[in-house]
This record gives C-alpha cells, structure tokens and sequence, in this order.
C-alpha cells in the first residue's frame, strides 16, 4: 500500500473555513442531524459521533471538517473525505449543509478546496455515493469533474457511484 500525506485540517475558500472538530459543534451537527429527517439525537450522542469522527480521522489521514461561513463565522456543515463505502487510497468526498446554507454555493466551494486537499496527499482518485433522488449533491459533483461509474441498491434504494481521477 502506498503511504500517502494526511488531508489538511485548515481550508480556506474566498467564504469559508474548514477545520477540525470540537467538542462545541456538538448543538449544531445535532440539528444538522434533524433536518435529515431521521431522527433526533442528543448532543452528547453527537459528542461521541465528533469523537468517532475525529479517531478515524487519525486513524486513516483523511477527514470530514466543519464548515463554516468565514465572515460570520457560523457552522454550515461539514465537507470532507471519508473511508465509508471506499477505501483509504481512494476516499470518498461527503457533504452536508444545512437547509439555510443550501443554493449559494457553499458545497461546490468547499468541496473544490477538499478535492485539492486531496490531491495534495498523493492519492489518484476519490469517490462519490449519492442517493438517485439528489439531484443538487448530482450537480455538485459535475462542476468538480465527478463522472458516473455505476449503480448499486443497498437496503434504502439505488445508490450511484461516481469518480474523479486526480492525476494530469
């Protein structure tokens, strides 16, 4: 296996910040985790899932950061890299924002200086998943220059893989 450099934990956009974890984010990606639509957690089951994050994170040298607005400073999300359904040589991109956060941009922007962060670390190729029925996180992934490999179904449906090489 090859060794690659561990994924910066401080981006910077023309509008937003991405670093890592702490324990304060807890009451925001609580809420985050309610506009899923799945339930409500507590802030201290979002604690042990920041803590979760933040072990496996060290443990594979790539990681899913908070995003936040620069000038104001508040929580949006999180963009990152991450294992998931992928391996370590070739993560998958995740991305989340929240419902105030979606339609200017935000994604693509922070998905862009994660997409770089990765390239930097050595790695070729990174990975997607997207439910059928996501049609922004679809567009999202065309402006980075993701290209559709093919489908899968797991127990909540059809699932589409897409890939980006990061090589010339």
């Amino acid at each position: 296996m090859a060794a690659y450099e561990p994924m910066a934990v401080h981006l910077q956009t023309e509008r937003l910040r991405l670093r890592p974890w702490h324990e304060g984010d807890a009451e925001e990606l609580r809420q985050l985790y309610g506009e899923r639509g799945a339930g409500v957690c507590t802030v201290e089951e979002a604690r042990r899932d920041i803590g979760v994050l933040l072990a496996k994170a060290a443990e594979s040298g790539v990681a899913l950061l908070p995003v936040e607005r620069r000038r104001e400073g508040d929580f949006i999300g999180y963009c990152g890299l991450t294992v998931g359904r992928a391996t370590v040589q070739e993560p998958e991109i995740a991305y989340e924002l929240l419902k105030r956060a979606h339609g200017s941009g935000y994604a693509t922007e922070a998905a862009r200086a994660v997409v770089a962060a990765a390239a930097a670390t050595g790695r070729e190729r990174l990975w997607s998943t997207v439910r059928t029925w996501n049609a922004a996180s679809f567009r999202v992934l065309d402006k980075l220059g993701f290209e559709r490999d093919r489908v899968t179904r797991d127990a909540r449906g059809e699932l589409v893989w897409l890939s980006r090489s990061l090589v010339g």
